[in-house]
């Protein structure tokens, strides 16, 4: 999809990225169009896949989840049932924000976001009960120099 993608559509998605509570009256000014052939572009965008869904991202200083912590895991399993259920599992777990299965001497990465050390450590217990795992390594963001969730368009 991205090949059929013309400079509006990448401006239109560029603006969403930064506020996806603009209106298509506001969007369609920025952009050049009028408000019908704007709205139309996001439909297709939206139809197409490319606008996945809308979301309001939140402070976790303020909601007093302050602890980052990014979790290496080795296994020696590495077959599609035990993938399927570990996933399943590990996905479960809300404090996993994002979860990456990987090239190297990492299988699988997780990013968690807790409140504090004893938060972690209870996350711990329950990760480790959830499959058979090989190694698991836990390093702690000390602070957080880039954030976001716009792509490079």
């Amino acid at each position: 999809m991205s090949d059929g993608l013309d400079p509006i559509d990448r401006r239109i998605l560029r603006e969403l990225q930064t506020d996806a509570t603009i209106s298509i009256a506001d969007l369609a000014q920025i952009v050049g169009l009028s408000q019908t052939p704007c709205w139309k572009r996001v439909k297709r965008l939206t139809d197409d896949g490319v606008i996945e869904r809308r979301v309001a991202l939140l402070d976790r200083e303020k909601l007093d989840l302050g602890l980052v912590v990014f979790v290496s895991i080795r296994t020696a399993r590495h077959d599609e049932a035990w993938l399927t259920a570990f996933a399943r599992n590990a996905s479960a777990l809300p404090e996993v924000v994002e979860f990456y299965r990987m090239s190297g001497e990492t299988d699988y990465l997780l990013k968690v976001v807790v409140s504090d050390i004893g938060a972690y450590d209870r996350f711990y217990k329950r990760l480790i009960a959830t499959a058979e795992l090989g190694d698991v390594s836990s390093s702690f963001a000390m602070e957080q120099i880039k954030f976001t969730t716009a792509l490079p368009l």
